[in-house]
Protein backbone atom coordinates (compact mmCIF):
# COMPACT_ATOMS: atom_id res chain seq x y z
CA UNK A 1 0.00 0.00 0.00
CA UNK A 2 1.07 3.24 -0.87
CA UNK A 3 0.39 6.72 1.06
CA UNK A 4 -0.64 9.78 -0.47
CA UNK A 5 2.10 12.59 0.33
CA UNK A 6 0.49 15.79 2.16
CA UNK A 7 -0.72 18.57 0.08
CA UNK A 8 2.48 20.32 1.51
CA UNK A 9 5.29 17.94 -0.12
CA UNK A 10 4.58 18.57 -3.68
CA UNK A 11 5.45 22.39 -3.71
CA UNK A 12 8.40 21.01 -1.65
CA UNK A 13 7.59 22.62 1.68
CA UNK A 14 6.75 20.28 4.84
CA UNK A 15 3.78 21.69 6.50
CA UNK A 16 5.72 22.25 10.09
CA UNK A 17 3.95 21.18 13.08
CA UNK A 18 4.40 22.57 16.53
CA UNK A 19 7.41 21.81 18.29
CA UNK A 20 6.91 19.42 21.55
CA UNK A 21 6.57 20.35 24.88
CA UNK A 22 10.09 19.53 26.66
CA UNK A 23 10.47 18.44 30.00
CA UNK A 24 10.61 22.05 31.46
CA UNK A 25 7.82 22.82 29.45
CA UNK A 26 5.60 20.08 30.64
CA UNK A 27 6.61 20.53 34.13
CA UNK A 28 5.54 24.64 33.97
CA UNK A 29 1.99 23.79 32.47
CA UNK A 30 1.45 20.91 34.90
CA UNK A 31 2.40 23.77 38.06
CA UNK A 32 0.18 26.16 36.47
CA UNK A 33 -2.62 23.57 36.51
CA UNK A 34 -2.14 22.68 40.19
CA UNK A 35 -1.73 26.54 40.79
CA UNK A 36 -5.46 26.96 39.77
CA UNK A 37 -6.97 23.90 41.12
CA UNK A 38 -5.15 24.49 44.48
CA UNK A 39 -6.84 28.01 44.27
CA UNK A 40 -10.16 26.81 43.10
CA UNK A 41 -9.83 24.55 46.72
CA UNK A 42 -9.20 27.43 48.77
CA UNK A 43 -12.31 29.49 47.74
CA UNK A 44 -14.24 26.62 47.58
CA UNK A 45 -12.66 26.20 51.57
CA UNK A 46 -13.56 29.66 52.37
CA UNK A 47 -16.75 29.84 51.29
CA UNK A 48 -17.45 26.86 53.19
CA UNK A 49 -15.78 28.27 56.37
CA UNK A 50 -18.05 31.87 55.53
CA UNK A 51 -21.16 29.86 55.29
CA UNK A 52 -20.53 27.85 58.72
CA UNK A 53 -20.24 31.23 60.76
CA UNK A 54 -23.09 32.61 59.48
CA UNK A 55 -22.73 33.99 55.95
CA UNK A 56 -20.26 36.33 54.60
CA UNK A 57 -19.29 39.07 56.85
CA UNK A 58 -18.32 42.97 56.20
CA UNK A 59 -14.25 43.38 56.72
CA UNK A 60 -12.26 46.90 57.04
CA UNK A 61 -11.77 47.03 53.12
CA UNK A 62 -14.78 48.14 50.57
CA UNK A 63 -16.20 45.17 48.95
CA UNK A 64 -19.47 45.60 46.42
CA UNK A 65 -21.98 45.05 49.14
CA UNK A 66 -20.75 48.09 51.20
CA UNK A 67 -23.95 50.85 51.23
CA UNK A 68 -23.73 53.82 48.52
CA UNK A 69 -23.94 57.61 49.27
CA UNK A 70 -27.21 58.97 47.17
CA UNK A 71 -26.25 60.84 44.41
CA UNK A 72 -23.72 57.93 43.69
CA UNK A 73 -26.75 55.35 44.12
CA UNK A 74 -29.41 57.33 41.61
CA UNK A 75 -26.61 57.63 38.72
CA UNK A 76 -25.67 54.01 39.10
CA UNK A 77 -29.33 53.34 38.80
CA UNK A 78 -29.94 55.78 35.92
CA UNK A 79 -26.63 53.99 33.99
CA UNK A 80 -28.16 50.44 34.60
CA UNK A 81 -31.50 51.28 33.76
CA UNK A 82 -30.54 53.53 30.34
CA UNK A 83 -32.37 56.65 31.78
CA UNK A 84 -29.20 58.63 30.37
CA UNK A 85 -31.48 61.01 28.13
CA UNK A 86 -34.84 61.18 29.81
CA UNK A 87 -32.98 62.33 32.92
CA UNK A 88 -31.31 65.05 31.04
CA UNK A 89 -34.12 66.41 29.61
CA UNK A 90 -35.91 66.19 32.76
CA UNK A 91 -33.20 68.32 34.30
CA UNK A 92 -33.19 70.46 31.51
CA UNK A 93 -36.84 71.46 32.03
CA UNK A 94 -35.58 72.01 35.69
CA UNK A 95 -33.22 74.69 34.07
CA UNK A 96 -35.45 76.16 31.30
CA UNK A 97 -35.35 79.75 32.46
CA UNK A 98 -31.16 79.35 32.37
CA UNK A 99 -31.62 77.69 28.52
CA UNK A 100 -34.39 80.19 26.83
CA UNK A 101 -33.99 82.99 28.95
CA UNK A 102 -36.48 84.73 31.73
CA UNK A 103 -38.74 86.07 29.46
CA UNK A 104 -39.33 83.80 27.29
CA UNK A 105 -39.37 80.93 30.44
CA UNK A 106 -42.31 83.58 31.99
CA UNK A 107 -44.51 82.91 28.59
CA UNK A 108 -43.63 79.19 27.68
CA UNK A 109 -43.46 76.00 29.71
CA UNK A 110 -42.02 72.53 28.77
CA UNK A 111 -44.76 70.27 29.00
CA UNK A 112 -43.33 66.50 27.94
CA UNK A 113 -40.62 64.93 26.42
CA UNK A 114 -41.29 61.42 24.02
CA UNK A 115 -37.99 59.77 24.23
CA UNK A 116 -39.29 57.48 21.10
CA UNK A 117 -39.83 60.17 18.84
CA UNK A 118 -37.40 62.61 20.35
CA UNK A 119 -39.76 65.54 20.65
CA UNK A 120 -40.10 68.26 23.35
CA UNK A 121 -43.58 69.62 23.76
CA UNK A 122 -44.13 73.38 24.77
CA UNK A 123 -46.95 75.57 25.95
CA UNK A 124 -47.49 79.15 25.46
CA UNK A 125 -49.69 81.37 27.22
CA UNK A 126 -50.80 83.05 24.33
CA UNK A 127 -50.55 82.60 20.31
CA UNK A 128 -48.16 85.26 19.65
CA UNK A 129 -45.36 83.45 22.07
CA UNK A 130 -45.94 80.06 20.75
CA UNK A 131 -45.28 82.06 16.95
CA UNK A 132 -42.27 83.60 18.28
CA UNK A 133 -41.24 80.43 19.65
CA UNK A 134 -41.70 78.18 16.36
CA UNK A 135 -39.65 81.49 15.00
CA UNK A 136 -36.68 80.23 17.47
CA UNK A 137 -37.19 76.43 17.52
CA UNK A 138 -34.12 75.59 15.21
CA UNK A 139 -32.00 77.59 17.49
CA UNK A 140 -33.46 76.26 20.40
CA UNK A 141 -33.27 72.52 19.33
CA UNK A 142 -29.66 73.08 18.14
CA UNK A 143 -29.27 74.79 21.61
CA UNK A 144 -30.53 71.81 23.86
CA UNK A 145 -28.68 69.11 21.22
CA UNK A 146 -25.37 70.53 22.45
CA UNK A 147 -26.06 70.57 26.26
CA UNK A 148 -27.94 66.91 26.03
CA UNK A 149 -26.28 65.63 23.20
CA UNK A 150 -26.42 65.38 20.04
CA UNK A 151 -29.94 64.34 18.58
CA UNK A 152 -31.76 64.19 22.15
CA UNK A 153 -34.15 66.47 20.93
CA UNK A 154 -35.23 66.46 17.40
CA UNK A 155 -38.27 68.48 17.04
CA UNK A 156 -39.77 71.29 19.63
CA UNK A 157 -43.91 70.77 19.55
CA UNK A 158 -45.41 73.85 20.45
CA UNK A 159 -48.57 74.24 21.80
CA UNK A 160 -50.75 77.36 21.58
CA UNK A 161 -52.82 78.27 25.09
CA UNK A 162 -56.13 76.14 25.94
CA UNK A 163 -59.77 77.28 25.26
CA UNK A 164 -61.76 77.05 27.45
CA UNK A 165 -63.76 73.66 28.37
CA UNK A 166 -66.04 72.61 25.48
CA UNK A 167 -69.47 72.16 27.43
CA UNK A 168 -72.43 69.70 25.93
CA UNK A 169 -75.50 70.69 26.27
CA UNK A 170 -79.29 70.67 25.19
CA UNK A 171 -79.09 74.35 23.66
CA UNK A 172 -76.00 73.02 21.22
CA UNK A 173 -76.56 74.10 17.41
CA UNK A 174 -76.25 70.89 15.02
CA UNK A 175 -72.76 70.84 13.91
CA UNK A 176 -71.34 73.44 15.96
CA UNK A 177 -68.28 72.55 18.51
CA UNK A 178 -69.76 75.52 20.46
CA UNK A 179 -67.44 77.92 22.23
CA UNK A 180 -64.59 75.92 20.59
CA UNK A 181 -64.75 76.61 17.01
CA UNK A 182 -63.47 80.36 18.06
CA UNK A 183 -60.04 78.75 19.09
CA UNK A 184 -58.02 76.79 16.71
Amino acid sequence: MSENPPAGDAAGDAPKKAPEPSGVDLARVALRAAKEQARARGAAAQQKKQARRGGLRSGARADGRDPLALGAAINRLITERGWEAPAAVGGVMGRWPEIVGDDLAKHCVPQKYDEDERVLTVQCDSTAWATQLRLLAPQLVARLNEDLGHGTVRLLKVLGPGGPARRYGPLRAPGSKGPGDTYG
